[in-house]
């Protein structure tokens, strides 16, 4: 049943589709568990790269946990459910957060998946195409192995996992990261709550020896970041700010500055991405590839 409902989306997919110059890098952002700052993480970063000029949207998958509304301090009344129900056009569930950067209320991938009628699909795919211009897709995942986040972690680009330094979390994430493996070699991870840039690194080489010893050595495992444990973090959370707004200048700030330039540097490198791989289109289209 799955398989047919895919098919029958990849057709759709296939033949609404056009051919366009734009190539938009998926970002998938995840964790092994939760409560280690990974939406947090997801919501500044999007926000930062958006500052440097690069047109940023960042859709919420992290279903049933889905706070980003929280971080943006924006109300959700629609996702992309009620889209493809037909109950919303896709321009009435999107939220700008700044001139660059959109938020895209989303649903789990099995969820996505068992909405195929043409109709409704056709109209999705076209309605769409107003993100067609974004740079960046930063899908914010939720946390753990489960089926319905390994989709979106299959469909992006770049894997980026983030991990506390507690015992609990690291094996978590190290769980995580053997699972990521079995379908790609490059993975990135970012260090948060940490003391200083030295226990980042020492936290990062010992699961990397851990892994390379039982994933083996096409593990291209590599630390993008690191965020210091630091209560302005904690208490813009609380406000429902975005710490690189409201703590600009600081040291977390200067982290996650780090993190986007590391990003910018693999975008200027660019991946191979057909035409037609762009926006939220693109992200469907590379979602039911995976069933």
């Amino acid at each position: 049943m799955i398989g047919h409902q895919a098919q029958k989306l990849e057709e759709l997919v296939s033949s609404s589709l056009q051919k366009r110059s734009k190539k938009t890098r998926f970002i998938a952002i995840t964790s092994g568990k939760g409560g280690v700052g990974k939406s947090t993480i997801s919501s500044n970063l999007a926000y930062v790269l958006s500052q440097s000029g690069l047109n940023v949207g960042i859709f919420d998958a992290d279903i049933g946990l889905a706070n980003l509304d929280v971080m943006f301090n924006v109300k959700i009344k629609k996702n992309i459910l009620h889209v493809l129900k037909g109950e919303a056009s896709v321009s009435d569930i999107l939220i700008p957060i700044t001139r660059n950067l959109i938020l895209i209320p989303g649903e789990s991938g099995d969820e996505i998946l068992k909405y195929s009628d043409k109709a409704l699909f056709e109209r999705f795919m076209s309605e769409a195409e107003v993100l067609d211009k974004l740079d960046i897709m930063i899908i914010d995942t939720g946390a753990g192995i489960g089926e319905h986040i390994q989709m979106f972690l299959d469909a992006a680009d770049d894997v980026i996992v983030v991990t506390v330094p507690d015992p609990a979390a690291i094996t978590d994430a190290y769980a995580t990261i053997k699972t990521i493996a079995t379908t790609r070699n490059d993975i990135s991870l970012i260090m948060n709550q940490v003391k200083s840039e030295k226990e980042a690194v020492a936290v990062y080489e010992k699961i990397k020896k851990v892994a390379l010893a039982n994933i083996g050595d096409k593990l291209n495992l590599k630390l993008i970041g690191k965020i210091n444990s630091d209560i302005k973090v904690s208490s813009s959370v609380k406000q429902r700010a975005l710490f690189a707004v409201s703590h600009a200048g600081s040291v977390v700030h200067k982290d996650i500055v780090d993190i986007a330039n590391a990003i910018n540097k693999n975008l200027e490198r660019d991946v191979l991405v057909t035409p037609s791989e762009s926006g939220l289109s693109g992200l469907f289209r590379r979602l039911i590839k995976h069933f």
